[in-house]
């Protein structure tokens, strides 16, 4: 299971968006892990992730590369993004090529995540679905606003702060991606994918603008 299961918003975007993680087994490959994290990162930033982060310390857009290298531990679980198919190819080549014993998982639109696991020459261990939402569905936000919300599986940026962020960038007071990457900072995990943020707002914006 991965909290970033449940990211919304129209597939055109969500094609654009897939997470990757390092992940150990506790009482099987959970110690020594640094080493193994380092080869990791060295490969995320080959293929240029856009951001990636350990939970212990946090996202590489609000804490240097090195100070979430030195924090590394065996309890470190690192998690990133890549905004196209061609990444997580080359990134799961080159992880299938070091064969670290550790697990890989890839979460995004299966119709892309498939064809590019193949393409890697990696078959996936298992595959987890979202079921989509149920239950009093009126009481959500809106479905721009869940679609960036949903990129920090942990809910770390509430709607109402994406409201806020929207209107700063609205008015001009920021960019829309310094809007984006200032939601992405609160997202410990490195999963919150600014590069599409920064496109809902602009889309959304522009949309208004149209409506006027």
């Amino acid at each position: 299971m991965t909290h970033s299961l449940h990211r919304s918003g129209d597939i055109k975007s969500q094609k654009k968006d897939y997470v990757w993680f390092m992940y150990q087994t506790k009482g099987v490959n959970d110690v020594n892990i640094k080493p193994k994290a380092l080869e990791f990162i060295a490969v995320a930033e080959a293929v240029g992730s856009e951001n990636w982060g350990d939970v212990k310390t946090g996202p590489k857009l609000r804490y240097s590369i090195e100070e979430i290298k030195d924090g590394i531990t065996d309890k470190s679980r690192l998690r990133g993004i890549f905004t196209q198919k061609e990444q997580v190819v080359e990134f799961l080549k080159k992880i299938k090529e070091k064969d670290l014993g550790m697990s890989v998982i890839i979460s995004g639109v299966l119709s892309e995540v498939i064809p590019a696991c193949k393409e890697a020459g990696v078959t996936p261990h298992s595959i987890n679905y979202s079921l989509g939402v149920w239950g009093k569905k009126d009481k959500l936000p809106d479905e721009d606003t869940l679609a960036i919300t949903t990129m920090c599986g942990h809910h770390m940026i509430p709607p109402k702060f994406v409201a806020h962020v929207m209107r700063r960038v609205k008015k001009g007071k920021i960019t829309p991606e310094e809007g984006a990457k200032m939601l992405a900072e609160f997202c410990y995990c490195g999963i919150f994918n600014h590069i599409r943020c920064s496109d809902i707002f602009k889309e959304k914006l522009g949309s208004e603008k149209q409506n006027e």
